[in-house]
C-alpha cells in the first residue's frame, strides 16, 4: 500500500521539508492559468462563453493562450465572478496598483 503524503514528508530531511513547506505556503493562492482559474470558480466553458458573448471554441483558444491582451484577461476574470487587480512591486517604492489598464474604452 502506498504511503501518505506525511509519511513521505516525514521522512525528509529537515532542510528539505522546510523548503517544500515555504514553497506550499507560496503556491496558496495562487492559480496557474486561466483554465484553474475557471474550474476553481465552477464555471463550465460554456456559462464563461455567454458571458463573454462567445462561442465555447473561443473560450478554449483564451485559456489556451499565454500572452494576451489585458482586456480579454480582465473580461475572462470578470466573467468567472472576479475582479483583475494589477500591482508592482518596486525596490524602495512598495507595492503599486496599476488602474485603468485593460480597460475597454467607449
Amino acid at each position: 500500500m502506498g504511503r501518505t503524503r506525511g509519511e513521505i514528508m516525514a521522512g525528509l530531511p529537515t532542510e528539505r521539508r522546510s523548503k517544500i513547506e515555504d514553497r506550499a505556503v507560496e503556491l496558496h493562492g495562487e492559480v496557474e492559468g486561466l483554465r484553474a482559474l475557471r474550474l476553481l470558480t465552477e464555471r463550465s466553458q460554456e456559462q464563461i462563453a455567454q458571458s463573454l458573448g462567445v462561442k465555447q471554441p473561443s473560450v478554449v483558444k483564451i485559456e489556451r493562450q499565454t500572452d494576451l491582451y489585458l482586456s480579454t484577461l480582465r473580461r475572462f476574470v470578470e466573467a468567472a465572478g472576479g475582479k483583475l487587480e494589477l500591482r508592482v512591486e518596486l525596490p524602495g517604492k512598495g507595492v503599486l496598483h496599476l488602474t485603468g489598464l485593460g480597460e475597454l474604452k467607449p
